[in-house]
């Protein structure tokens, strides 16, 4: 078993030995909770959960690009949202990433997030290199 680190320019690096944005495992892309922040980690607060959950999957699509994979190798989604009521924003952004067989997924609310100024925090799960889904 080989665990490869992968760094994207488009997605700010945690403080050094905190965590892994993402990490590839036999062909397998793990991708960290992800929130709404800009290049200089600061919180986009001011986005409603649509817009942050684009800035989130662009996020999400950058790392997986430089693991060597694209958005349609996602199996699976975890969502966590500190309002239940504005979900229906969550999945119009979502729809507009996902086509065909859609990942796998969990939406569930929480009291605060690790960035606390934001609402909606993503992870991602992809299989890199293993063809159509």
């Amino acid at each position: 078993m080989t665990i490869r680190r992968v760094t994207s320019p488009s997605v700010p690096e945690p403080p050094p030995e905190r965590w892994s944005n993402c990490l590839v495992c036999d062909g397998i892309a793990y991708v960290s909770g992800m929130t709404a922040t800009s290049l200089g980690t600061e919180a986009l607060a001011k986005l409603d959960e649509y817009e942050q959950t684009k800035v989130i999957f662009d996020k999400i699509k950058g790392m997986l690009e430089a693991a060597g994979g694209t958005m349609a190798d996602v199996t699976m989604v975890q969502i966590y949202v500190t309002n239940i009521k504005n979900n229906t924003k969550v999945w119009k952004a979502r729809a507009e990433y996902f086509k065909g067989n859609f990942p796998t997924s969990t939406l569930v609310q929480v009291a605060a997030l690790a960035t606390p100024e934001t609402t909606v925090e993503i992870n991602a799960i992809a299989h890199i290199g293993k063809g159509p889904r």
